[in-house]
């Protein structure tokens, strides 16, 4: 050991020469294997380990890693002098540091392009020190992924590897660094925490109120924080309950106690002397639980755990857990790590943050070699002063900053904020401190504090522990920077700023609803069945009534003045508002919010506040988990609201699809990120969920999540980019073709199953075959509908009277409970009965139908004698070249982008509204028409045949099958003689023949090689996406010109003798529809040229944003050419611009024959 520090210690001269014996003395040093020599293996393992790095025109450039290990870390050395310029430049000097930043900012570009993303990154001047940055996530969030920036990790001295701890820390980053991995360490603790307390909190219980359980074990829970990380010295507690309190359990209480109220006040106890004060509120008032020797002994358990390491993110929601009786079975099933919040908080608000930190590193490392140039000592003071007054300007800005949770559950988004932000102050300290020569350290509370952390919650218990949650992470933070040293007393301040109340509705009381027309109190239905007395069903308890309120002045609630908002606000569908928020609320909160549609979930009227203090400059960005249903357009109205204001909004962030946890249960959510939209270049970030494995534990899942970026103008509605679809306007010659099934509204309507016999003692006029989406998708169920919808209250007991009395029976007895006065009063009909339902199959002997909400889109045609439930579209055409043109890859893209997604399987919806009536449907010739149509009725007569033949095979199965054959998976036996019993070959050439015949429909005949390309490389995303973009853009571009033809009288009626009986149709022939150059996304480029800033931040902010946003590779020159003026100057300002940013990690760039070019990393 003491031989290699020796013999490396203070060494300087040629990196080159040196490096690869250093790392090898270095290996041995550690006790780890040795790099084997290059080409020896895959090269996982080695020295100059070659790395391609890719340039967005595909051209790419060789380097070389200096020492790499696969899943462990990127190594880049540098060698300084003590004494002169040899090797890397004077150890302390502006040049040396910009080499050492420099070896940074290698290991960072070339942790772009190997997989898997290594969770370190080192860099070493041999002899003197280290920088290790780690990140453990999987994907690039921002320009450094997570990695941080040069100046957010400190020196390990080369004389430290004399430490076992720090030989430790290099140890596992060569052999198991995710044994390093914060968050896995910190989870693990936790759980075991949480699962202490609550098996303590169920024994408590059994005796004492929840809410003071509750109390107790949060003071308990302070308390033994407290000590493990120094507030209690000698381990005050956990020694008194193990040598004091479990021998004699009745000292307890009085003794804990006392304990408490000396931590209040800051007094003396006992034999331990004076107390910290603590104040804050949790110890004002110190009650404690009397506890049993075995109760003592859980929390002895307890206290004997890590409870400096807990993790706050996820110790809120499993504490909550813990102390509720109902969600204590989901203590170890489903929570939110820490990963998962971070990926909605770093675009919102730390990378805006981060953005601005790079811009003032760039202007103070000018300023500094500024400093080294100037000729007198009071000049060099001056820059460096200037220097100090940029760094010291910023921390003020991050001091200042709110951030906002409007519904904070137990604080997991504000603490995890917080955290983040703590960490960028951090590093803006530290280089404060490299500028001062001197630690700028302080022990004071003027600092990013709990303070800037604000909250809404209406749930009492979960409040308190937002605000103890803020607090503990706060305090890891004191002691991470201050060692030992106490905190500025009080410990604890009490600022209120986790309020408990509703955060979309004030109100000053309530009042029980009168009914004006019968003076009574309206009531409804409280949830109790009974057994109906003749059909043994379960039916509801007109006698349970709950009353319905009535709410006093009510009015839109005010949120806290913030900078910055996040939530994570409830996931209440629309349908379930009524019974979980009570009927009155959800009534007042509809006629408060005028703005907002009726059909929308609960958590939108978040979304439209938020929107709302955009729009009125109250805050600068926010970001919301919603359910992934936000991307339909019963939600996406919400947002186009938003858009289309004089004052709109922007979302600059989205992820449509992303695991979430909601209590029990894994649920999909969208999250999205928005902005004010201004005249300047502004630029949006689609990520995409590419790869999802399930875990052993929420942690595990998080890390194995794959994303794509993609650097966008603008993000619609739907969360889709590229060309907005759900703007496409709806056309006349597809209206009145189309309509979801019926409602029925009423389990006594449908008979299936034991009710089948029932079918043939009713009258057989009024009731018919009844499918369902799951017939269409799986194994379809024989059952039938009654309909009695055409039947007045008169007709129906005379002219079916044993239907009559079948729905008196099965059907009243539910609506009478209904809130619905037209269903109570018309009980027989459906919920929803579309009477153009039956108008567009009466004349047709087929229709075409489609499950609304499933993974595979599938038309299909069904028998006009069968009615369709609500889950399946039912389209009133009956030519199979209709049904062939609806099952191409065209159209299936269209309704994809136009519909949206729904449910824990992300499904496409089929919403008829936006992907039918839209739709501009090909105008070809006959002879084209006809190889459609027959290729539409092979389509549909094989799925039939195969299932006629194999009636466990499914629709499902079969296109299932048919996806993994696209993909080029490899078959398995299975799905080898699955294929020959469901002929799922001949099933791909039908759609491939299909595809090809309607893209010669369109006249896109210039599109077939590309789609060509799709099939035989189906793993090349570039060209699908190609394909994709060039379909939606010319659809959009043909939809538009569609309705510009409608408008001037000529409508292209797809069942003419159906939809316009009474008009005459004629067909014209237009001109230039078909083939067209094809075009890329328009360039986002400034109308004008813009002024070239003046100042050096700004300057920076131009160029980086003009490379973000436009996209591709750019020349100084190209650069310079988007400026006004030309002059050699701007040209030597642009070149340091580039130089700075390139150092900072914000942009790469390549050479190309013998031209430099810049593009930016995100």
């Amino acid at each position: 050991m003491t031989d290699f520090i020796q013999k490396w210690q203070n060494s300087e001269g040629n990196e080159r020469a040196n490096y690869q014996s250093f790392l090898n003395d270095f290996c041995e040093f550690l006790g780890v294997k040795k790099s084997p020599p290059k080409g020896s293996g895959n090269n996982s393992y080695c020295f100059d380990r070659d790395v391609k790095i890719i340039a967005p025109s595909g051209a790419a450039t060789t380097n070389f890693i200096d020492f790499y290990k696969e899943g462990c870390f990127v190594f880049e050395t540098k060698q300084g002098s003590n004494s002169s310029n040899k090797g890397h430049g004077k150890r302390g000097t502006a040049a040396y540091r910009k080499e050492m930043k420099k070896a940074f900012g290698q290991a960072l570009k070339y942790a772009r392009f190997v997989e898997p993303k290594p969770p370190f990154l080192i860099t070493c001047d041999i002899g003197d020190h280290f920088r290790v940055w780690q990140d453990f996530s999987e994907s690039w969030l921002s320009a450094n992924g997570n990695y941080g920036t040069y100046d957010s990790v400190p020196k390990i001295p080369f004389t430290d590897l004399e430490k076992p701890e720090v030989r430790d820390f290099f140890y596992k980053i060569f052999t198991n660094p995710q044994a390093l991995n914060p968050e896995k360490i910190a989870a693990q603790v936790t759980r075991e925490v949480a699962a202490d307390l609550a098996e303590l909190a169920k024994t408590l219980e059994q005796t004492t109120k929840p809410q003071e359980v509750a109390q107790f074990l949060m003071r308990c829970i302070f308390t033994m924080f407290a000590e493990d990380v120094g507030l209690l010295k000698e381990q005050l507690f956990t020694e008194a309950l193990r040598e004091r309190w479990i021998p004699k359990p009745k000292d307890f209480k009085p003794q804990v106690e006392a304990l408490w109220q000396a931590m209040n006040d800051g007094t003396s106890f006992g034999f331990h002397g004076q107390l910290l004060r603590f104040n804050g509120g949790l110890f004002a008032k110190p009650q404690a639980i009397a506890l049993t020797t075995d109760q003592l002994k859980i929390l002895l358990t307890a206290a004997e755990r890590d409870w400096k390491n807990v993790e706050p993110a996820i110790f809120g929601t499993l504490l909550e857990r813990a102390l509720e009786k109902k969600e204590r079975s989901k203590l170890g099933a489903h929570y939110t790590p820490r990963a998962y919040v971070e990926r909605l908080v770093r675009p919102v608000i730390i990378e805006p943050l981060q953005e601005k930190w790079q811009l003032i590193q760039g202007e103070v490392e000018t300023l500094l070699e500024e400093e080294e140039e100037a000729n007198s000592a009071s000049a060099k003071t001056k820059k460096r002063n200037a220097a100090a007054d940029k760094l010291t300007e910023f921390l003020g800005e991050l001091r200042q900053i709110r951030v906002l949770d409007p519904a904070c559950g137990s604080g997991n988004f504000l603490y995890v904020t917080m955290d983040l932000m703590k960490t960028l102050e951090l590093e803006v300290l530290n280089r404060l401190g490299t500028v001062m020569g001197a630690s700028q350290l302080r022990l004071d509370f003027d600092q990013i504090n709990p303070s800037q952390f604000l909250g809404i919650e209406i749930n009492p218990r979960a409040a308190e522990i937002a605000d103890l949650v803020i607090w503990i992470g706060y305090l890891q933070w004191h002691f991470r920077l201050f060692g030992s040293l106490p905190p500025v007393e009080p410990v604890l301040r009490e600022y209120k700023n986790i309020e408990n109340r509703d955060a979309v509705l004030d109100y000053d009381g309530t009042k029980p609803a009168i009914d004006p027309k019968t003076g009574k109190v309206r009531t409804r239905w409280g949830g109790r069945t009974m057994k109906h007395p003749v059909t043994g069903e379960d039916v509801p308890d007109p006698s349970d009534q709950v009353e319905i309120l009535e709410y006093i002045n009510p009015r839109e609630a005010q949120w806290q003045q913030a900078d910055y908002i996040v939530s994570n606000p409830p996931f209440l569908g629309n349908a379930r508002m009524r019974e979980y928020l009570g009927d009155g609320y959800a009534e007042t909160l509809r006629k408060v919010y005028k703005d907002v549609p009726d059909t929308v979930d609960f958590v939108m009227y978040w979304w439209h506040k938020a929107a709302d203090l955009i729009r009125k400059d109250k805050t600068a960005r926010f970001g919301f988990i919603t359910t992934n249903s936000i991307r339909q357009s019963r939600l996406r109205s919400v947002v186009d609201f938003h858009f289309n204001q004089k004052t709109r909004i922007r979302l600059f962030f989205a992820i449509p699809d992303h695991p979430w946890a909601d209590g029990e249960a894994a649920v999909r959510i969208s999250m999205t990120g928005a902005e004010k939209k201004t005249n300047k270049l502004q630029f949006s970030q689609l990520t995409n969920l590419t790869q999802e494995i399930k875990g052993d534990t929420p942690e595990d899942t998080a890390y194995s999540l794959r994303f794509t970026y993609k650097n966008t103008k603008d993000i619609f509605s739907n969360l889709q980019s590229g060309y907005d679809v759900t703007q496409s306007q709806s056309l006349l010659s597809n209206q009145d073709l189309a309509s979801q099934g019926f409602v029925v509204g009423g389990s006594g309507f449908v008979l299936k199953g034991q009710l089948l016999d029932i079918v043939k003692q009713l009258e057989s006029e009024f009731i018919y075959p009844f499918s369902t989406g799951r017939d269409l998708a799986q194994n379809p169920e024989t059952r039938y509908a009654i309909d009695v919808n055409h039947l007045t209250a008169e007709e129906l007991p005379v002219k079916c009277p044993k239907i009559y009395q079948w729905l008196l029976e099965s059907v009243k007895p539910e609506r009478e409970t209904n809130n619905d006065p037209k269903l109570r009063r018309e009980w027989w009909k459906y919920r929803r009965a579309n009477s153009s339902i039956r108008f567009g199959i009466k004349e047709i002997s087929r229709y075409i139908a489609t499950t609304r909400t499933s993974k595979h889109r599938v038309f299909q045609f069904l028998e006009s004698s069968i009615m369709a439930e609500s889950g399946v579209v039912m389209i009133f055409l009956d030519d199979a070249y209709w049904l062939g043109i609806l099952s191409s890859q065209l159209h299936i893209n269209w309704s994809i982008k136009a519909g949206g997604w729904m449910g824990a399987g992300n499904d496409p919806v089929y919403n008829h509204a936006r992907c039918f009536y839209t739709f501009p449907f090909p105008d070809p010739s006959e002879e084209l028409k006809q190889e459609i149509r027959e290729l539409g009725e092979r389509l549909d007569s094989h799925r039939k045949q195969v299932q006629a033949a194999h009636p466990e095979i499914t629709i499902t199965a079969m296109y299932n099958c048919l996806e993994k054959m696209r993909s080029g998976e490899p078959f398995t036996d299975g799905d080898r003689e699955f294929n020959n019993k469901a002929l799922i070959t001949t099933l791909k050439q039908i759609h491939d023949d299909l595809d090809q015949a309607v893209f010669r429909a369109y006249g896109w005949d210039d599109l077939i090689p590309l789609w060509q390309q799709t099939q035989t490389d189906p793993n090349n995303t570039e060209t699908k996406e190609q394909l994709e973009q060039s379909i939606l853009q010319r659809l959009v571009d043909l939809n538009a010109e569609r309705a510009e033809e409608e408008r001037n009288g000529f409508v292209r009626w797809l069942r003419p003798e159906y939809q316009a009986p009474d008009q005459v149709v004629t067909q014209k022939v237009i001109e230039g529809i078909g083939v067209e150059e094809e075009t890329k996304e328009a360039v986002i480029a400034p109308p004008e040229q813009q002024k070239f800033p003046t100042k050096l931040k700004d300057q920076l902010a131009a160029i980086r944003d003009l490379l973000r946003t436009q996209g591709g590779e750019w020349t100084i020159t190209q650069i310079a050419a988007q400026f006004k003026g030309t002059s050699a100057k701007k040209l030597e300002t642009i070149q340091n611009c580039l130089e700075i940013l390139e150092d900072l990690g914000v942009i790469l760039s390549h050479t190309e024959t013998e031209t430099k070019c810049y593009y930016a990393t995100l």
